[in-house]
């Protein structure tokens, strides 16, 4: 494989995540997306390269984060929720950078036990709700989780050391509902206007029918019917709730644009490698949920845009349809600063994908996997082999298989298993999951 020739760069490249929450694949202007407008991540797109295929490994906050901080699946880093991940701070992606030279930050949602701030040059961890008290006595107001993003952000780019690189990770709360609250969005009084005389377009398989279509063992008591119940389940509710989650995705959006455009003002925004990508998926009241978990598209496949220094102009504002994941982007982001990542890292650099003059063979499949929380009625433990053609789902506490073909059925609302014609790609499946199982350990 030869990457393309470039000029040397005067310096290691900074770099900036983009890390947003609860955010799934198509909810970009860019994208396609009829409703929610994200002017300036459409204009990142235009720059770089945008990933229509990308996937997490586990579609959880806290596991999710543990992967991008570490490169490695649940099954080795041994975060199974919310905790500290076992595998030694000194192998991840940030402690590798700030100990060859980088300043470092991290901003916003932890979500991984208690936050270690002293392993960062900068570091400030908040989530759980949109609004925060700030000041002083006697002189309180309220503050957006998003505006106190931005104002982090700042602070740290205007008063990072000019003379060495830097790596922030900007950690998004947003579009995470605020889960105590009845109304579970709560975006900036500016923003209300958005979208105000819209409908928005519900989706052909929210319907009782599709969630009589999941396997018996979802109850009512499962937690994706319950968070159904809180956002979705009458029309009006339904357009309520839904405006205002694209009204914090859009919020989102105008920060991540002034904070590219401090960049720019800086005069260092050519020299950073920017990646925006979120930590999971979320259905919009498909198959009768809420939330994320499970193994369907809606649930773990994420939006992920990359604009990299070293890009040819041809490169930039073009799709690849390879499929990535999240544990692919700890690699690609010590390679972009050249450190050569951890063995225990099992995501590969992505920036062949962009750099290469010829595009190196690549994944076709990765496995999924998910914890059971509280027990098997609340969130059930899943498990699944991923491709772009046919999907396998294992429910390991129930040991229930289902087999999806997503070319002809891309809701994933037929499931084949049972049927004794597929029974070849039932095998065939099954096989290919158990060996990418093993190598994820």
């Amino acid at each position: 494989m030869f990457l393309r020739e470039r000029p040397e760069q005067a310096q290691k490249p900074n770099i900036l995540i983009l890390y947003a929450d609860d955010w799934r694949h198509d909810t970009l202007g860019v994208a396609g997306h009829p409703i929610v407008k994200t002017p300036n991540l459409d204009k990142l797109a235009s720059e770089g390269v945008r990933f229509t295929n990308n996937y997490v490994t586990t579609s959880i906050c806290g596991v999710s984060r543990a992967s991008l901080f570490t490169g490695q699946w649940m099954s080795r880093h041994g975060c199974r929720g919310f905790k500290m991940w076992d595998t030694p701070w000194h192998q991840t992606f940030p402690a590798l950078l700030r100990e060859n030279g980088y300043h470092t930050g991290h901003v916003g949602k932890w979500h991984n036990g208690e936050f270690p701030g002293d392993k960062f040059d900068y570091g400030t961890a908040y989530h759980g709700k949109h609004w925060y008290e700030t000041g002083k006595e006697n002189d309180w107001r309220l503050m957006h989780v998003t505006q106190r993003n931005e104002n982090d952000s700042m602070k740290f780019l205007r008063e990072r050391p000019k003379d060495k690189p830097f790596c922030l990770t900007v950690a998004f709360f947003a579009t995470h509902a605020q889960d105590d609250h009845p109304l579970q969005f709560l975006p900036q009084p500016e923003s209300l206007s958005l979208y105000e005389g819209l409908h928005i377009p519900v989706p052909p398989n929210a319907t009782r029918e599709s969630w009589e279509r999941l396997p018996d063992f979802f109850t009512a008591e499962n937690e994706g019917r319950n968070r159904w119940r809180w956002r979705f389940d009458t029309p009006e509710k339904y357009q309520s709730m839904m405006k205002n989650y694209y009204r914090l995705a859009t919020e989102v959006d105008t920060t991540s644009g002034r904070i590219l455009a401090e960049l720019e003002a800086q005069g260092v925004l050519e020299n950073t490698l920017v990646v925006f990508t979120t930590d999971n998926g979320y259905y919009h009241a498909e198959h009768g949920l809420g939330d994320k978990w499970y193994p369907h598209e809606e649930s773990i496949r994420v939006p992920l845009i990359i604009k990299d220094p070293r890009m040819e102009a041809s490169t930039r504002n073009t799709t690849d349809e390879s499929m990535t994941l999240n544990v692919d982007l700890a690699s690609t982001i010590l390679r972009a600063a050249g450190i050569t990542p951890p063995e225990g890292m099992q995501g590969r650099d992505l920036s062949p994908l962009y750099l290469a003059e010829e595009k190196p063979e690549w994944r076709d499949a990765f496995f999924y996997e998910h914890p059971t929380l509280r027990d098997a009625d609340f969130i059930p433990a899943s498990q699944a082999l991923v491709r772009l053609d046919w999907k396998y789902f294992y429910w390991p506490e129930q040991e229930v298989e289902q087999l999806f073909h997503l070319e002809t059925d891309p809701r994933e609302e037929n499931d084949l298993a049972p049927n004794e014609a597929y029974a070849g790609k039932l095998k065939e499946m099954r096989q290919h999951f158990h060996e990418l199982k093993n190598a994820a350990k």
